[in-house]
């Protein structure tokens, strides 16, 4: 569980949550009133475990075998073919990598692997595979690492990602971004994070209080919180309430999607998501054609499926609603924009 040792986990907390989430295939088939004759074949026992919040399984339809909820979370057996082009490292993680838990792949940003833990195993994670174990996994480990960033001033922007850094305790994770705000040059942080989609009770008191009234009001430096929706149908009002207390606290909020066969490749899906994103004051920034990891080839869409996307949304949305569609490459200076 990623809360701090000092945390003492309560009943409704997010730290529960997460540590009551379905594990087990089973238990997941029965919450859902399905057998495993209603799917594809399922990978009984996946290298990559089944890991889903209650909290998003009562989010999925009932009976429904291809319930776009359930398709980014079910371990089928697909997932241990070996399709060329798709492999362990899809985006040149390791390529870029200066320290442990530091990634420099674009002049002025610097990513950090924050934790290795998440709120949920999306099946088609691009970091599936990363060798979390070698990241700083305490604030003094962190020193050194953080060290490359306060020595490169053209880095003006840190990116926290992982993993998921919001499961780690309010404690720590605001230990470390308290670090990343006393660099200088450093003027944005960006949070990059699916907990407020899985459990919104993440979004505490306690760590709106330490945003708005430490890091926000002491630092001045402006926080975005990337997000990770797919569907419109993991837009609830749970998430909605978060994303207003975030928004009063004066995080930005942004939305990068992945485009899924199956899941969110027709213009109904993906104009209803555009939709309710921006309702919800979250900017739907991103929409990137499925990173080539290796067990998630059952995903891809062909781009000329992400461009007619786009252009549909283009004739029938405000321009700020509609998304940048984008690949990552590994070893490119930014990411691509396809269109």
């Amino acid at each position: 569980m990623g809360s701090d040792e000092s945390v003492a986990e309560r009943p409704g907390t997010w730290q529960e949550s997460l540590r009551r989430a379905v594990r087990s295939l089973d238990e997941l088939l029965d919450l859902l009133s399905l057998s495993r004759d209603q799917l594809p074949a399922l990978d009984p026992t996946p290298g990559f475990p089944l890991l889903v919040p209650r909290e998003y399984v009562r989010r999925m339809e009932l009976s429904n075998p291809r319930d776009p909820l359930l398709l980014q979370v079910l371990p089928l057996a697909e997932e241990n073919l070996q399709v060329s082009g798709f492999d362990s490292d899809a985006v040149g993680d390791s390529h870029s990598a200066r320290l442990p838990g530091v990634l420099h792949k674009y002049q002025s940003r610097a990513l950090l692997i924050a934790t290795g833990l998440c709120a949920v195993h999306c099946r088609y994670c691009f970091r599936r595979h990363y060798p979390y174990e070698e990241s700083p996994t305490s604030l003094s480990q962190w020193d050194s690492s953080l060290g490359y960033v306060q020595d490169n001033p053209q880095i003006d922007e840190v990116i926290l990602s992982g993993g998921d850094p919001l499961s780690l305790g309010n404690a720590k994770l605001f230990g470390l971004l308290g670090k990343i705000a006393s660099i200088e040059h450093v003027t944005r942080i960006r949070i990059h994070t699916r907990f407020p989609v899985m459990i919104p009770s993440r979004i505490d008191q306690d760590f709106l209080e330490r945003l708005e009234t430490g890091l926000l009001s002491e630092t001045r430096k402006s926080v975005w919180m990337v997000l990770h929706v797919n569907h419109a149908r993991e837009i609830d009002r749970h998430l909605i309430d978060a994303c207003h207390k975030l928004r009063r606290a004066g995080v930005i909020l942004l939305n990068q999607s992945v485009l899924l066969r199956g899941i969110n490749d027709t213009l109904e899906s993906q104009r209803d998501l555009c939709k309710q994103l921006a309702d919800a004051g979250i900017v739907p920034y991103y929409l990137h054609q499925l990173d080539r990891v290796a067990g998630a080839a059952h995903f891809e869409c062909d781009e000329s499926t992400g461009e007619s996307l786009v252009a549909g949304l283009r004739m029938e949305l405000s321009g700020y609603a509609v998304p940048r569609f984008v690949r990552e490459t590994a070893g490119e200076p930014s990411k691509t924009l396809i269109l």
